[in-house]
């Protein structure tokens, strides 16, 4: 990827990270409450829905623009041609490596934010082994299937999809995804909110679920789904809407500079 590339994917994926977080930030809130041990209430029910927004502010820039960066990256590595059926392999690739980079700017603010909505408590690592448990599989599921979306879509145009139509087909995408990764999700908030010292908060993803499952059931496992749904498909629509139409600005503007 050259210079320009470089820098658009960088500018534009902490834009399009800052956009969402904060905008989306009481839908989080209260998706995390929902999925509390304690209950809704218990929790904070709709009190001090923007909690924690601060760790956000801070951390959502910089660990989206490493994600995109890192995406386009390691695409441009693992360059396909465009009919080859391996592409979706490819961005499932990026799409991995760009999480765990992410991830390391993602797991402090991620551990101030939750402690600040319900009051949690764990410890780093076990947050850095439940984001990566929840969001790899997120982004296996939704990026591929935004890419594709974006393809078909420009073939059935004629031309390389718009900028909107580009978050249209993030909205599908982040959805769908959000809706089959809920019980992973309602287990890495399980984990993050447990008491120290319990045998939730050793991290292990599988046991959590079971816990739920024996607990609560299926509705357990996808409580909060539809505010999950609700946040991640508009979150999909600016967020990644928001990146290309910024990354499209970004290398226009490099092409017209002397």
């Amino acid at each position: 990827m050259d210079a320009p590339g470089f820098t658009a994917s960088l500018v534009a994926g902490g834009v399009a990270g800052a956009s969402v977080d904060l905008i989306l930030f009481p839908l989080d809130t209260i998706k995390t409450r929902l999925q509390s041990p304690q209950g809704f209430n218990k929790a904070g029910g709709f009190r001090g829905i923007y909690a924690g927004v601060p760790s956000t502010a801070v951390g959502s820039f910089p660990n989206a623009a490493m994600f995109f960066l890192t995406y386009e990256y390691v695409k441009c590595l693992l360059q396909t041609d465009s009919a080859s059926h391996f592409r979706p392999v490819k961005h499932m690739l990026a799409a991995s490596a760009g999480e765990v980079v992410a991830c390391l700017i993602r797991v402090p603010s991620e551990v101030v934010k939750q402690r600040a909505q319900v009051s949690a408590s764990s410890t780093t690592l076990q947050i850095f082994s439940a984001i990566l448990n929840e969001e790899i599989p997120f982004s296996l599921v939704q990026f591929p299937l935004w890419e594709s979306l974006k393809a078909l879509w420009s073939w059935q145009r004629g031309h390389v999809v718009d900028s909107w139509q580009s978050a249209v087909c993030g909205a599908f995408a982040g959805g769908f995804a959000a809706a089959v990764t809920t019980p992973l999700d309602v287990a890495k908030t399980r984990i993050m909110l447990a008491k120290a010292g319990s045998s939730t908060a050793v991290g292990n993803v599988l046991s959590a679920m079971h816990a739920v499952w024996r607990a609560q059931g299926l509705a357990g496992l996808f409580a909060g789904v539809f505010p999950r749904m609700a946040a991640i498909s508009m979150g999909g629509f600016i967020f990644l809407g928001a990146y290309d139409q910024t990354r499209s600005l970004l290398l226009e503007v490099g092409k017209k500079s002397p």
